[in-house]
């Protein structure tokens, strides 16, 4: 997989990941292309080194006495078995996403949005948005801009923008000096993993008039 993706995280993303700065939304963005991408899993390696040793030489707290076997209890649970790894790698979500659908594509509750397109909002804190997008082959989303920022993870599909094409594992990192119009590959349905941290900004009047219902 890997090889293949062309389209990476921002240094500020990776590293805000690694602190733990980054809203819910962009975290779990940020954790599903990294489950897919071995250069910027190899990147937040050398973050978190850094950090550890920071940690290192902070101050030092009082810890429980069963801390140890709690945080090996955790470990074990997400490691699971052998099957359970190999029924996660034949998944097309990413582990990090399916805990908040609750399984693989057929658990999604998909919404309606029109000309055949549907999302599905993810549970996550207000401070930003996240939504899975599913665009039929060969369509588009409405011309727009952005507010703020804007993470576009590929898990199905491709699509092409004004910036260039983008397949499974690609991520597109937008933002307000963007304005595009993504258009899913003729080949196969495009489903996304969309972040934002502000409202799009649609420069066509009925997307516009939508967009309060569709929380986009």
């Amino acid at each position: 997989m890997t090889d293949m993706i062309k389209h990476h995280l921002t240094p500020e993303l990776v590293i805000g990941y690694s602190a733990g700065t980054l809203p819910e939304a962009f975290n779990l963005a940020v954790a599903t292309h990294i489950s897919m991408c071995d250069t910027c899993r190899a990147e937040l390696d050398s973050y978190d080194a850094v950090g550890g040793c920071l940690v290192e030489g902070a101050d030092t707290a009082e810890l429980s006495d069963d801390s140890l076997i709690a945080t090996m209890r955790l470990i074990q649970a997400d490691t699971g078995s052998a099957k359970t790894v190999q029924q996660r790698s034949a998944c097309t979500l990413p582990f990090p996403l399916q805990g908040y659908v609750g399984g693989d594509l057929a658990a999604i509750k998909w919404r309606s949005i029109g000309m055949g397109a549907k999302q599905a909002i993810l549970p996550t804190s207000k401070d930003a948005s996240a939504r899975l997008l599913y665009i039929p082959a060969g369509c588009a989303i409405p011309d727009h801009g952005h507010n703020g920022m804007e993470l576009t993870l590929v898990l199905q599909g491709a699509f092409s923008d004004d910036v260039d094409r983008f397949a499974r594992g690609d991520i597109e990192v937008a933002n307000e000096d963007l304005d595009h119009t993504p258009v899913a590959d003729i080949g196969e349905d495009c489903i996304c993993l969309a972040v934002t941290d502000a409202p799009l900004k649609f420069n066509a009047f009925l997307p516009r008039l939508a967009q309060r219902f569709l929380q986009i």
